[in-house]
């Protein structure tokens, strides 16, 4: 693996995390960060170089070396702070710059577009991050896996075929899916593989599904129609960032959600803005108002504050009184290990945490390998990868039915630039996408001749 030079910006949860997983890694890492105790004590503990300062300060960002960086992470509270030395470091010549930002208002490009403006390559939203892997389970009552390729654009979904289903006998041919969807991989008994257009739907098998969370829902109740019927009832506990991203995640009449907030302002702002979300004014903490919220009927408590002794406290409350699924945010590294051991016995199904799901997606763009491996499956041959694609490469300026794939692969996401989708024949293939393919592991060296020039 080639190492690289990186910078980032605020040791915070977030920042220090990268900093210690980047530096363990190998890579030659620098931290800007203006708390003189926090900077001493990263200083102390990590094999990093550490800058005192303002992130934001064009000079701070030269003595850091931002110029010649491979990436830039500006990864602070703030998003004044980490926007404008994002556009500092890439006016100096950073190679690629990855953002942490909080307020949805710089992911609105109906005016302007803040990524192109600000000169960063990815923005990184660690509340919507938490959101989507918390909503991963209650997206889909079968319980099956759920993976997120496109930070929730595009999901990946594995459905059982009911014997009932009309699709049951049919060819992917014949099936006239959604333009955004694809079926990406079939297991029915003992044979399994990526499918052909003429892979006929069988009653009792599994199939792997790509496109947007909606469509497959719509998908799984014709492969699955008893699925149709369910109404899944989530109590979200605190109104924060992370909540307020969840009710967008999960708005769909198939959810009949409640919000449990102790403020009253922001109770009164979340009822506006989400007029079909139940929103009670009360401590979720307290046994007696679970009790009186019937928490026992819930599909799922998901605890979202904070404060991580009230999320864990009232998760456990939840899961005792018969919350069927509890899932909790832990926001600081010190429960972590233990919770993890005792989740069982707690009866916190789910442990989401904002700077391990933010660095594990940093951790995604922070390489120079040929592809990203996403997703194995378990015991066979089929891979799912990313791939970029070179701006010189074979395939560069063609359009995905011009190039001549490898037989038994799908291209189930496409990013262009800042948009996301599922791809079609027709979009045309240009240097720096990312496509993101389900394959056999031998196609794999194919596609990267197609589509790399190193």
């Amino acid at each position: 693996m080639e190492l690289m030079k990186i910078v980032i910006v605020g040791a915070g949860d977030v920042g220090a995390c990268l900093a210690q997983v980047l530096s363990d890694i190998g890579h030659s890492v620098t931290v800007v960060e203006r708390a003189g105790a926090v900077a001493d004590r990263l200083d102390e503990e990590l094999d990093v170089r550490v800058i005192r300062g303002n992130g934001a300060s064009a000079s701070i960002l030269h003595s850091a070396g931002a110029g010649d960086a491979d990436f830039i992470l500006p990864m602070t509270s703030d998003d004044q702070t980490n926007l404008i030395a994002s556009s500092l470091a890439k006016a100096m010549g950073a190679k690629s710059v990855i953002t942490r930002i909080h307020d949805q208002t710089y992911v609105d490009n109906a005016i302007v577009n803040y990524q192109v403006h600000f000169g960063i390559d990815h923005l990184i939203n660690p509340e919507g991050l938490c959101a989507l892997e918390l909503a991963k389970s209650i997206r889909n009552p079968a319980r099956v896996a759920v993976e997120n390729l496109a930070r929730g654009q595009v999901e990946a979904q594995r459905i059982h075929v009911a014997e009932d289903s009309k699709l049951v006998g049919r060819s992917l041919r014949d099936l006239k899916l959604h333009p955004e969807v694809r079926v990406g991989y079939i297991r029915d008994g003992e044979n399994q593989d990526v499918p052909s257009a003429d892979s006929v739907i069988s009653a009792g098998a599994t199939v792997t599904v790509f496109g947007p969370p909606a469509e497959l829902y719509k998908l799984r109740c014709k492969l699955d129609p008893d699925s149709a019927s369910t109404i899944t009832r989530v109590v979200i506990m605190g109104g924060g960032e992370i909540a307020v991203a969840l009710l967008r995640v999960l708005k769909d009449n198939r959810f009949k959600i409640r919000v449990l907030e102790r403020d009253a302002e922001r109770c009164a702002r979340l009822a506006d803005a989400f007029p079909d979300v139940t929103i009670i004014n009360g401590d979720a903490t307290s046994l007696r108002l679970l009790e009186e919220e019937q928490i026992e009927n819930a599909d799922f408590f998901v605890s979202t504050t904070k404060d991580d002794e009230h999320n864990i406290m009232a998760g456990i409350q939840a899961s005792k009184l018969g919350a069927k699924h509890v899932q909790a945010v832990l926001n600081k590294p010190d429960y972590e290990e233990m919770l993890h051991h005792l989740k069982p016995a707690l009866g916190l199904e789910t442990i989401v945490a904002p700077r391990v799901v933010s660095t594990n997606e940093v951790l995604r763009y922070v390489s120079r390998e040929p592809y990203i491996e996403l997703f194995k499956f378990p015991g066979q041959k089929a891979r799912i990868i990313e791939i970029t694609v070179s701006a010189d490469a074979p395939a560069a300026g063609k359009t995905l039915l011009e190039v001549a794939f490898p037989p038994k692969t799908v291209a189930v996401a496409l990013f262009h630039k800042y948009q996301v989708k599922v791809p079609g024949r027709d979009d045309r293939i240009l240097g720096g996408d990312r496509i993101v393919f389900i394959t056999r592991e031998e196609n794999i060296n194919g596609l990267l001749r197609l589509l790399r020039s190193d």
